[in-house]
């Protein structure tokens, strides 16, 4: 065994290193990649890794993966994130995962004729996504902070409650058979099993971390403790009671994850780290491991079965937990609904389970529970997960962003306008006062320095279409407007001047500069002159907007206004047509051609009806 064991290992590490560097260059999740050198590997391939190359430590191998995984995805998983969707978050751990169960348990019932306690042993097993699986998605698909908020911390706790609900069931009511109240207790006990060990391990690394040994080695020290806590907590709850082990990892990662530790940066890239190799090892061992004969089994059940989870349970539950919650978008909804690929815990427990169950003469169960659970992660990995970015992209939930540098007042009252138009703001600060203001008003900031090219590539500059340097520091905003245009391939560039000397200095890096004095004299002029009309434009995102935008619509090009009458809204008309010295109000028989920049003007319904239909590439 041990001489095929170590090409083996060496062959799924090193693998799984080359196809998360190709996931991210490709753009696409690096499980379906996983998937697929699981099965070259497996039996089905050159049958390299089978379920004789790892013995009896297959479960302790997975068990410690998955550990150090869910640890990580729930170290990142900050209070102050939750709160970005904490009302569709809970509905989401709590009724959507009560409605994945039940459902899929009537599915796995009455499409493919199992015993109910096998069918809500899958039904369980099957309400579990996982950070295994959301966190390569939403590395390619960068959609705003509350749907992200909404699928990480589903996929942190359902992963806890559904390897603890699968293995009480299975021990409860599938080997003993002691009813729904023992079952229920049984639950309980494990949770809070976990949660205890959890808890432990978090108050022991932070007194650790607070009183340095060897404070020259600090940083080695604190992933030490890091990883510590994950397996320790693990391991510890394990020995008390099954499956706890994962509910101690993800409580040990939320409560340090919300702490002031020393070194956290560090600490959080040496999770990151070890994360990247536990998870390729794991999914590529375990998709290997993947039994073709169960999946091929069910027959049209199976096909049934996952047409069920995709179109049916998954949307219910996606509905549920977002109705009444304005913040998302109907786009955002259906997003949700599409992203329920399984990861690695229904697979890891489904084959310890099955083992078991043939071992006790159950064959007929163990073929159901591996084949129905498998074909599920198949089937959701490969379509969910291989066209997430294709699949956000048609639902417009992954619009280009505009970067604020600066979390000042200017910055605030352009976010704010910007977000009423629909636009999605980053703003970067490292200033703790006003970094809290913006995120208490409900904006998305990242915190750091944005001269910093790291710092703005973490914040998404490079999915960005505009760039604003809006501090009150001419010298910070022009290094900001340098970087972007040297280092990033940014559309729009525009900075806040705060001294009109330094207009030119701006100017010669074709940055567009807003000099500050000039802009108040201009704001107040208006309100002098002209205060009906100001009062309307600086209300814009309440019920009307004006919006600019290039003619991309081919069958709407080389017409004339007046032909194009049907094609504008009611309560919308073009204001402008043209840009810098050639823009004009135009005339009815004024001829609109391919790349014209079009300005409308009126209810905001009704401009954005207008700027889809002549710029549908938006």
């Amino acid at each position: 065994m041990a001489e095929s064991l170590l090409p083996a290992v060496a062959l799924i590490l090193i693998s799984g290193l080359v196809v998360q560097i190709l996931a991210q260059r490709l753009r696409i999740p690096s499980v379906v990649f996983f998937l697929a050198i699981g099965v070259i590997l497996g039996p089905l391939g050159v049958g390299l890794v089978t379920l004789e190359t790892f013995g009896d430590g297959l479960e302790t191998i997975v068990g410690l993966s998955v550990a150090i995984i869910v640890f990580d995805g729930a170290f990142a998983l900050q209070f102050r994130h939750i709160r970005e969707a904490e009302t569709t978050s809970l509905r989401l751990v709590t009724v959507g995962a009560v409605l994945t169960l039940v459902g899929t348990a009537l599915a796995v019932r009455f499409l493919e004729g199992a015993e109910w306690e096998l069918a809500l042993l899958v039904g369980a097993l099957l309400v579990a996504t996982g950070p295994t699986v959301i966190t390569p998605i939403l590395e390619v698909v960068r959609v705003r902070e509350h749907v992200a908020a909404a699928l990480e911390t589903e996929g942190i706790i359902n992963d806890v409650t559904a390897a603890i609900a699968a293995v009480v069931i299975f021990e409860t009511l599938l080997l003993e058979d002691v009813g729904v109240p023992a079952t229920v207790v049984s639950f309980v006990q494990r949770f809070g099993v976990g949660v205890g060990a959890g808890l432990l391990a978090t108050i022991l690394v932070y007194f650790i971390t607070q009183y340095e040994l060897t404070p020259e080695e600090g940083p080695q020290a604190a992933r030490f403790l890091l990883l510590s806590a994950a397996i320790g907590s693990f391991v510890f709850a394990e020995t008390v009671a099954a499956e706890a082990g994962i509910a101690a990892a993800a409580t040990a990662g939320i409560a340090l994850g919300n702490l002031d530790l020393p070194h956290r940066e560090t600490m959080e890239e040496f999770a990151r780290d070890t994360t990247l190799i536990a998870l390729g090892f794991v999914f590529i061992s375990l998709a290997a491991l993947i039994d073709i004969d169960a999946v091929l089994a069910l027959g049209v059940g199976g096909l049934l079965l996952v047409a069920a989870v995709v179109l049916v349970i998954r949307p219910l539950v996606a509905f549920v937990a977002t109705a009444g919650v304005e913040r998302f978008t109907m786009s955002e909804r259906l997003f949700l609904a599409a992203m329920g690929p399984r990861g690695i815990i229904p697979a890891s427990v489904a084959t310890l389970f099955a083992i078991e169950l043939a071992t006790a003469g159950s064959e007929e169960a163990s073929q159901i529970l591996l084949g129905s659970v498998f074909i599920v992660i198949f089937a959701t990995d490969a379509i969910e997960a291989g066209f997430a970015r294709q699949i956000g992209d048609l639902l417009g939930v992954t619009p280009m962003r505009t970067i604020l540098v600066g979390g000042g007042r200017v910055s605030l009252a352009l976010a704010t306008r910007l977000e009423k138009r629909g636009e999605f703001v980053v703003m970067i600060e490292n200033d703790e006062e006003q970094l809290a203001e913006a995120r208490e008003q409900g904006f998305t900031v990242h915190e750091g320095d944005g001269t910093e090219a790291d710092v703005l590539r973490q914040a998404g500059v490079g999915e960005a279409e505009t760039v604003v340097a809006a501090t009150d520091n001419d010298d910070i905003n022009l290094l900001v407007c340098q970087i972007v245009n040297t280092k990033f391939d940014v559309d729009q560039v525009f900075s806040r001047v705060n001294e009109p000397g330094n207009i030119d200095a701006f100017e010669s890096l074709s940055v567009t500069a807003i000099d500050d004095p000039f802009a108040t004299a201009v704001a107040i002029d208006n309100e002098i002159e002209r205060p009906e009309l100001a009062h309307w434009m600086y209300d814009i995102g309440d019920s009307h907007d004006i919006q600019e935008i290039e003619v991309t619509a081919e069958n709407l090009a080389n017409k004339t206004v007046r032909g194009l009458n049907n094609e504008i809204p009611g309560g919308c008309l073009v204001a402008e047509v043209g840009q810098g010295e050639d823009a004009h109000v135009p005339e009815p028989d004024d001829v609109l051609e391919y790349g014209d920049h079009v300005t409308f003007l009126g209810e905001r319904a009704a401009v954005d009806t207008a700027v889809k239909r002549f710029h549908p590439h938006d």
